[in-house]
C-alpha cells in the first residue's frame, strides 16, 4: 500500500532563485556560451536588487558556468575541448574511488532506488524532448550509487564537477549516439554493484566517464571546423 505524499515547499532566497533560473538558461542553451550577463538587466528581469544577482553570478562562477573578465563583466563560459579531458579524468578519479567505497555498504533499498531512477531515465529518453530530465536523472543515478560510501565531502566535489560538465553531457546525449550506450552501461554498472564486484564496477564506471568525455571532445572539435 502506497503512502500518500505531501507536497514539499522549498523556500528559496532571491539569490537562489536567480542562480537557479540563470543556471537553467545556461545549461539549456537559452543563454549561449560567451553571452554577456548584465547585472542591471538581470536585476530588472527578476525584480531584485543587484546584490542577489551578483551573489548568484558568483555561485555560477564557482560551478564553472560563468566567468568574470576585465572590462566585460560576467559572461556564460565557453564550451572548450581543451578542458574536457581534465574535467572527465578528474571525475573518473573521484567517482570510481567513491563507488569502490560505496559498494560494500549498499543495501536492497539502494538497489531499488537506483532501478527506479534508471526506469525514469529510460522513460525520459523515450519522450525524446525532456533533455533537462535526461541530464538530471543521469546525475541522480550516479549519486544514488555513491551515497552509501558516506563520504559527504567527496559528494560535494562530485556535485561541483558535474555542474561543470553538465552542458557537455547534455551535448553528448543530444548530438551523439551516447544516450543508448549510457543507458546500457548504467544498467551494467548497477548489475556489478549488486554482485559486489567492486573491481569490475569501478573499471566500467571509469570507461563510462572517460568515453563520454572523449565523445564530447570529438563533437566540439567537429563543430569548430564546420
Amino acid at each position: 500500500m502506497q503512502q500518500s505524499k505531501k507536497t514539499k515547499f522549498v523556500y528559496k532566497t532571491r539569490t537562489e532563485m536567480v542562480a537557479d533560473n540563470l543556471r537553467s538558461k545556461i545549461l539549456s542553451g537559452q543563454i549561449i556560451a560567451g553571452e554577456a550577463l548584465r547585472q542591471d538587466a538581470i536585476a530588472k528581469e527578476y525584480n531584485v536588487s543587484r546584490i542577489p544577482v551578483r551573489e548568484a553570478l558568483l555561485q555560477l562562477q564557482a560551478q564553472g558556468l560563468v566567468s568574470f573578465e576585465a572590462h566585460k563583466g560576467a559572461t556564460a563560459t565557453e564550451l572548450s575541448p581543451s578542458k574536457i579531458h581534465d574535467l572527465f579524468e578528474l571525475r573518473a578519479l573521484v567517482e570510481c574511488h567513491v563507488l569502490e567505497k560505496a559498494i560494500p555498504n549498499m543495501t536492497e533499498q539502494d538497489f531499488t532506488t537506483s532501478r527506479e531512477i534508471l526506469h525514469a531515465f529510460e522513460e525520459a529518453v523515450k519522450s525524446g524532448t525532456r533533455v533537462q530530465d535526461w541530464s538530471e536523472l543521469n546525475y541522480a543515478f550516479h549519486v544514488a550509487l555513491y551515497r552509501p560510501a558516506n563520504m559527504p565531502m567527496a559528494l560535494d566535489i562530485i556535485e561541483v564537477l558535474n555542474f561543470k560538465s553538465d552542458r557537455y553531457i547534455r551535448m553528448q546525449l543530444l548530438f551523439t549516439t551516447g544516450i543508448d550506450k549510457a543507458d546500457q552501461e548504467h544498467s551494467d554498472i548497477l548489475g556489478l554493484c549488486i554482485k559486489q564486484d567492486i573491481k569490475s564496477a569501478s573499471a566500467l564506471l571509469r570507461k563510462h566517464i572517460l568515453e563520454a568525455g572523449q565523445a564530447i571532445h570529438d563533437l566540439l572539435l567537429e563543430q569548430q571546423v564546420k
